[in-house]
């Protein structure tokens, strides 16, 4: 069982592991697309805020990854682009690159955010069952709860739900471990072994490698 991690945001996250975990990774939630069209036949009125649901993200809904957004709203990194995210409610120049880019895409929404994203979260339970692994440990803050069960005895969705915002979950064997950060658009990805970079580059993980320096806060 591995209790969740409370990360100091200012410090550098390796230091700050349990013992035995040696790398780690900010791994980028996707932006979501939804078909032509959805938004209108959601909305009741012109000032209704909507966002898709979880059944509807997974059936309906296509990644965007950071880089296509950032290609495309002219933000010329993923610092700029973290920036436009977490000022969402700012005058930023980086926000307001972002926010008229939304603006002009209809059926386009910001990434999910606190909890990790459906879009990887399939890619994340291979690698924790990467070794073998069968059953997974949960724990999540908001309620304080933790348990355990076998990868094949709940649904996708299930699992994504375990908590309403972040929690961590890792293998039997503690080889691996991600969690979702509070009010935040990343899930960390930590690891016993040293070179987690060949472990996500064969899944088309969009990520931040951690150095010695990089920090939760990394993008100020």
């Amino acid at each position: 069982m591995l209790d969740y991690i409370r990360l100091d945001r200012d410090l550098p996250i390796l230091p700050q592991l349990p013992d035995g975990f040696k790398s780690a990774a900010i791994l980028f939630h996707p932006f979501v697309q939804m078909p032509f069209g959805w938004e209108k036949s959601k909305r009741e009125n012109p000032y209704q805020h909507i966002y898709p649901s979880d059944e509807e993200i997974i059936n309906l809904g296509e990644p965007i990854s950071w880089k296509e957004v950032m290609s495309k709203s002219n933000l010329g990194s993923y610092k700029e682009l973290s920036i436009a995210l977490q000022t969402l409610t700012d005058t930023s120049d980086e926000y307001k690159k972002l926010a008229s880019y939304a603006k002009f895409n209809s059926n386009f929404y910001y990434p999910e955010e606190d909890r990790t994203s459906l879009f990887i979260l399939n890619s994340l339970l291979r690698i924790l069952c990467s070794k073998g692994a069968n059953t997974l440990y949960f724990s999540e803050p908001i309620h304080d709860t933790n348990g355990s069960f076998k990868v094949n005895d709940m649904s996708f969705l299930e699992i994504a739900n375990l908590s309403p915002n972040e929690s961590i979950i890792t293998d039997e064997n503690m080889d691996f471990a991600f969690m979702g950060i509070y009010d935040s658009f990343i899930t960390l990805l930590v690891a016993k072994d040293k070179n987690i970079e060949d472990i996500i580059k064969p899944l088309n993980l969009e990520a931040l490698i951690c150095d010695k320096e990089i920090s939760l806060n990394w993008f100020f």
